[in-house]
């Protein structure tokens, strides 16, 4: 297997959308919510305005949180800049707007973060969208940082991106782990697995881990699946509550 770039996460855990238990999700806050925990790398998703702007949110709707509502790929940027993205969360976050991806960019190297930036494209702009993701990164990547770690569901996505990004270290992203995990992987030059954790079998993991690939699991709320996920061999998990997992203790505060 073709393994590009592979990244060491120290400590294990690695703040999901920023750090959604604490802060609204993908958003600047959850960014800087988790650096003030400690927490040295935080996973964000990426997606296209209708004007081919990359911003970070989740959802191919809006509903579920921001104000507002419809697909995020029918609206412009400036359209998407109009809403509240934090109040959903709490009243204290009122105010609170979808990032740019490039304004993630600028908090990172300020806070010294690293980071797994997932690509979630909408349907019919899977190439486009990791073609963008891709050239962005290239571009603004603060190159103090340790080089992002690529990720999506979408393998179209994710090869767009490497070809743009050659050498970032990628992660197949998975529910469930395939039977032709390995092949698909190797496809793709992907140095690293990133599956469910509540769905990861141990023997399953004692292979990958043979292979000497790097598995990553998500979204690891719950400090006695954490641990025995790291007992299996997993290297990091992804958490709404980095603070609950076995190995935040060893996060400089």
């Amino acid at each position: 297997m073709t393994q590009i770039g592979t990244v060491t996460i120290k400590p294990p855990v690695i703040g999901h959308r920023g750090v959604a238990g604490y802060a609204p999700e993908n958003t600047l806050a959850s960014i800087r919510a988790a650096a003030a925990m400690g927490i040295r790398w935080v996973e964000f998703d990426t997606k296209l305005t209708a004007d081919g702007q990359i911003v970070l949110l989740h959802d191919e709707k809006l509903e579920r949180t921001t104000d507002g509502s419809g697909r995020v790929a029918d609206m412009t940027l400036t359209e998407l800049r109009t809403l509240d993205a934090g109040a959903w969360f709490a009243e204290t976050f009122r105010g609170e707007r979808i990032p740019t991806l490039s304004e993630a960019l600028v908090e990172l190297d300020a806070l010294g973060l690293g980071a797994n930036v997932e690509i979630k494209p909408d349907p019919g702009r899977e190439a486009e969208t990791g073609e963008a993701v891709g050239r962005l990164l290239e571009r603004e990547w603060p190159r103090r940082l340790p080089p992002p770690i690529l990720s999506s569901f979408s393998t179209e996505s994710l090869r767009a991106a490497s070809s743009v990004l050659p050498d970032a270290p990628r992660a197949l992203l998975v529910v469930d782990v395939p039977a032709d995990w390995h092949q698909r992987m190797d496809a793709l030059g992907c140095a690293a697995l990133h599956c469910a954790g509540d769905r990861l079998a141990g023997d399953v993991a004692t292979k990958i881990r043979a292979k000497g690939v790097g598995l990553r699991c998500y979204t690891i709320n719950d400090a006695e699946l954490a641990r025995t996920l790291f007992e299996s061999g997993v290297e990091a998990v992804f958490s709404d509550f980095p603070d609950r997992i076995p190995g935040a203790d060893r996060i400089p505060r």
